[in-house]
C-alpha cells in the first residue's frame, strides 16, 4: 500500500506542476513578475537570463517538502521529489529541446514533441507582456488553436488602436 501512496504522491504532483506552471506563467510571469520573464522574451545575452531566477523559486517547494519528507512525513518527500521531477521534465522541454541552451542535433519527429515546440515558439511570436499564447509546458493546445487566438488577440488590437485614433 506504501508504494501505491508514494507513486500517487509522486505522479499528483508532477502532473499538479503542470497547472501550477500554466497559471504562473499567464499570470505572474506575463502578469507582475515581468520583469524578470521578460529577459526570456528577448535575445539572451550570456548563458544566463533574470527568467532563471524563477527556476530558484519554483524549488522552493520541492526542498521544503523533501525537508518535511525526511524529517516525519514520508508522503511529502514523494511530492517533492514530483515536484522535482516536473522541474527535470521543464528543463529538458523548455531549456533544452526548446531553446537550445545545451547545444544538440536532435529534432523532434513525434507529432506530441513537435506541437511542444511549435506551441513554445508562437508562445514567443512577441516580445511583450500580452497577447501571448501557449502558457504550458508539456501540454499545449493544438497549433491550430494557437493560431486562431493569435488572429483573434490581433484583431481585437487592431480594433483598440482604431477606436484609439478615432477618439483622439
Amino acid at each position: 500500500m506504501n508504494i501505491l501512496i508514494n507513486a500517487l504522491c509522486f505522479f499528483g504532483a508532477l502532473a499538479f506542476m503542470e497547472a501550477v506552471a500554466y497559471f504562473a506563467h499567464k499570470y505572474v510571469m506575463h502578469g507582475f513578475g515581468w520583469f524578470l520573464h521578460e529577459s526570456h522574451h528577448r535575445p539572451r545575452e550570456g548563458m544566463f537570463e533574470l527568467n532563471d531566477l524563477y527556476a530558484f523559486m519554483f524549488a522552493i517547494p520541492s526542498i521544503v517538502l523533501i525537508w518535511f519528507g525526511t524529517n516525519g512525513y514520508p508522503w511529502a518527500l514523494w511530492m517533492g521529489l514530483g515536484v522535482a521531477g516536473y522541474g527535470v521534465i521543464y528543463f529538458g522541454f523548455h531549456d533544452v529541446i526548446v531553446h537550445r541552451r545545451i547545444h544538440h542535433e536532435w529534432r523532434p519527429k513525434s507529432k506530441y514533441m513537435q506541437r511542444i515546440v511549435h506551441a513554445h515558439r508562437l508562445h514567443h511570436a512577441l516580445e511583450e507582456k500580452e497577447g501571448a499564447v501557449s502558457f504550458g509546458f508539456v501540454y499545449a493546445p493544438p497549433v491550430p488553436k494557437l493560431r486562431a487566438q493569435m488572429k483573434a488577440i490581433e484583431a481585437e488590437r487592431a480594433e483598440v488602436t482604431q477606436a484609439k485614433a478615432a477618439a483622439g
